[in-house]
């Protein structure tokens, strides 16, 4: 069983109560595969920038996460900043840089074209439903809207 997720990968910079940090690896994507990742096989299809390395795949990688479905292109990964101060449910954004995942097409591997699950993370909504369309075998989809 695997399930694949299709979203951000991204640097963020979070302030909260414990300190703050810049650039680190973030994303919807990320935060979910890493997360499934303790459960199943995870694949990922996303897309990162010039500045996304080895370093920042290995994270991926030392969990089992597939990470055959990550697109580079030129330029810069998507970037969020924000604070947790008032509440750690709530987060206030201080800056959101599209860079390379304003023009996300997601491309799905044919090597993926097997999964069962799908988890369609933050991307536009009509490129959720092309993701979900082209996925037509799966048995379960989730999504944010």
């Amino acid at each position: 069983m695997s399930i694949l997720v299709v979203g951000s990968v991204a640097f963020d910079t979070i302030a909260t109560p414990s300190g703050r940090v810049e650039d680190i690896l973030g994303g919807a994507a990320t935060y979910f595969a890493l997360a499934a990742s303790y459960f199943t096989e995870v694949r990922l299809v996303a897309v990162v920038g010039d500045d996304f390395t080895a370093e920042h795949e290995c994270v991926l990688k030392a969990h089992r996460i597939d990470t055959r479905g990550i697109e580079r292109a030129t330029g810069k990964t998507f970037r969020w900043g924000g604070q947790y101060l008032d509440s750690l449910n709530e987060a206030k954004t201080d800056f959101t840089e599209l860079n390379v995942f304003e023009k996300f097409q997601p491309r799905i591997p044919k090597e993926y074209a097997d999964t069962q699950f799908l988890f369609l993370a933050n991307i536009n909504p009509t490129l959720q439903t092309a993701v979900r369309r082209e996925m037509n075998g799966v048995r379960l989809t989730g999504a944010i809207p």
